[in-house]
């Protein structure tokens, strides 16, 4: 794929590679044990100044496009799935949004921190009530004076209890349906009546925290709100149009780790008097595990460039993301396989790619989702 890539391209990725090697890799289980949210590896990114990769330099991003943003989310998954999630959401829905649709006054003091990486950011859209239908929200703002007052429950909210904003969701008109949804910016270091409640245990991805929010009463003055009243939606599918370019990265990240892991552990291990990829039922499965983590790329570099040239990229965005994470967990499945009993340990990766991947099939719209996504846009 490099002869694909321009060398400012190249140069990041691989700048973030050998950081991922030397940094992240070696603690990549030891986080995951611990549910621990590593702090020092993201003010590390900051001071890679890749927290802002796709964010425009005047507010202090790094002025990369989606395509060069995916490869840094690859990278990161390549190692650690967590750290690529919590960076994902940072970057797509936590800062993103700030720029397409934000005031200068508002990206001056809430997305040039974001970019820099001052803090990592949220983004909260999914309430327990809630989860394919998004659009179907109880939190609400009601306008009082110069104020909105917000109160509802948030639900699997990536980075909550670490971030320093967090973008929420709420109806502000409930008689309008999807033209009745707002957008905010949250403070929840400093606005009265935000709680994080839970953080959830999971399956896997648990240094990456997933919390429910709840919403007392919080009060935000009214130049918090993201764009008009009622843009809340509209920002949203733009929104995801590029966040599952992200997870597609993400999953193709997991992919080529876990990838890697069985094709070097097939050359090293030896049954029966020879290596184990000499055998046909092992090298046909890595065979196959290279062949859909390469398709899964070449789909999500087509959805990041297609994003970049400006280009409608609904059907692109949800087709990478739709194949990249499948691919990704049967991928992994097969690397538990190829390792056998050591594939189930956690003193190798492939146990861990195995169960950060299976949310890439859920986050940011179902596989379900997908299907029906593409289906509209080829007039189905």
């Amino acid at each position: 794929m490099d002869f694909r890539l321009p060398d400012e391209h190249r140069m990041i990725r691989d700048t973030v590679r050998d950081f991922c090697e030397e940094e992240i890799e070696p603690i990549a289980q030891e986080i995951e044990s611990e549910h621990r949210y590593p702090e020092e590896i993201f003010d590390q990114l900051a001071d890679l100044d890749i927290m802002g990769v796709p964010i425009s330099e005047e507010y202090g991003g790094l002025g990369g496009d989606q395509l060069m943003y995916a490869l840094v989310t690859e990278e990161l998954g390549r190692v650690s799935g967590s750290i690529g999630l919590s960076y994902a959401a940072h970057v797509s829905l936590a800062s993103k949004p700030i720029e397409l649709f934000g005031t200068a006054e508002q990206k001056e003091e809430w997305l040039r921190p974001l970019a820099e990486g001052e803090y990592v950011g949220g983004w909260a859209l999914t309430e327990p009530g809630s989860g394919s239908d998004a659009s179907d929200m109880d939190t609400r703002a009601e306008k009082e004076g110069e104020e909105y007052v917000l109160n509802g429950t948030k639900q699997f909210i990536t980075n909550a209890s670490e971030a320093g904003s967090i973008l929420v969701k709420a109806v502000t008109d409930p008689e309008a349906g999807y033209d009745g949804i707002s957008t905010f910016i949250v403070d929840p270091r400093e606005d009265d009546g935000f709680e994080v409640t839970t953080i959830w245990d999971k399956m896997g991805l648990n240094a990456s925290p997933t919390c429910e929010i709840a919403l007392d009463d919080v009060r935000v003055p009214e130049d918090r709100l993201l764009g008009e009243e009622g843009d809340g939606w509209d920002q949203t599918k733009k929104t995801l149009d590029g966040g599952r370019i992200s997870i597609a990265a993400l999953s193709v990240g997991l992919a080529q780790g876990a990838y890697e892991a069985a094709r070097q552990y097939s050359t090293e291990r030896e049954q029966f008097g020879q290596p184990i990829c000499e055998f046909d039922a092992v090298r046909n499965t890595v065979v196959a595990m290279h062949r859909k983590t390469e398709r899964a790329r070449l789909l999500t570099h087509d959805a990041a460039t297609t994003y970049d040239r400006g280009e409608e990229v609904t059907r692109k965005s949800a087709l990478a993301k739709l194949d990249a994470s499948e691919a990704c967990r049967e991928v992994a499945e097969d690397a538990v396989q190829v390792l056998g009993g050591y594939g189930y340990t956690e003193d190798f990766a492939p146990q861990r790619f195995y169960r950060d991947a299976k949310l890439m099939e859920i986050g940011e719209g179902t596989s379900e989702i997908q299907h029906l996504v593409i289906g509209r846009e080829i007039g189905l």
